[in-house]
């Protein structure tokens, strides 16, 4: 099975990748999420909960502003010059998972005050469910795209070798074998009847028996 870039960067140098790029912000997101429904409800603007909320706000959207940077420079910019984009698919997953993150980012921008600076307290914490609502959403459709196969679209893998199901072996190049086997015939035919026996006898794991033919090579 194919994997979209989304997939292969979660799957690639475990656990870490997947720590950094999916567990850490989805946990700093949730936490935002959480906290914001209890200060919904509660309409208190102070103690713990309230601190944990700006907290988090803050954290994941400085963090993401992080992450984002470097995505694009080591992923999104090197894969669009060389096309290597695995189809649309591909655009949708990674691209979901970019834009995810900037609801997060103006989250953290209107906890610095930099944005938002004339709305009250509840005004703020409309913007907050508002940003995470859309982060859940878009983060959702990364999550659903990146798992599908970019082959259902028509892209095709570079791998050379081509495992068969379930036969634990791989498929050999028929250039390869015609020419093993015309060097097999002809070592068979310089020998002696007696170096054959001779080299029967001393070839355990074929039970003494040589394959003479195409019988012997399994594809």
């Amino acid at each position: 099975m194919n994997m979209t870039h989304y997939m292969q960067l979660l799957a690639d140098n475990q656990p870490w990748n997947l720590l950094i790029f999916m567990a850490i912000p989805i946990v700093l997101a949730e936490t935002l999420a959480i906290t914001e429904l209890y200060i919904l409800f509660t309409r208190k603007f102070d103690g713990f909960v309230y601190h944990l909320n700006r907290f988090s706000g803050t954290t994941v959207g400085l963090y993401f502003i992080g992450v984002i940077g470097y995505l694009m420079t080591t992923a999104v910019v090197p894969i669009t010059k060389n096309h290597e984009w695995r189809t649309v698919i591909d655009v949708i997953a990674v691209g979901s998972y970019l834009i995810g993150g900037l609801p997060l980012i103006w989250i953290a921008l209107q906890e610095f005050g930099f944005v938002n600076k004339a709305l009250d307290q509840m005004g703020k914490l409309k913007i907050h469910a508002i940003c995470v609502a859309l982060f859940l959403v878009f983060g959702h459709i990364a999550m659903i795209t990146g798992m599908l196969d970019p082959s259902l679209l028509g892209y095709k893998g570079s791998d050379v070798h081509q495992m068969t199901g379930g036969a634990g072996y791989e498929q050999c190049d028929p250039a390869m074998h015609s020419q093993m086997m015309q060097m097999h015939q002809q070592m068979m035919g310089d020998m002696t009847p007696e170096q054959m026996k001779q080299m029967q006898k001393q070839m355990p794991m074929t039970g003494g028996n040589m394959p003479m033919g195409n019988s012997g090579h399994t594809h």
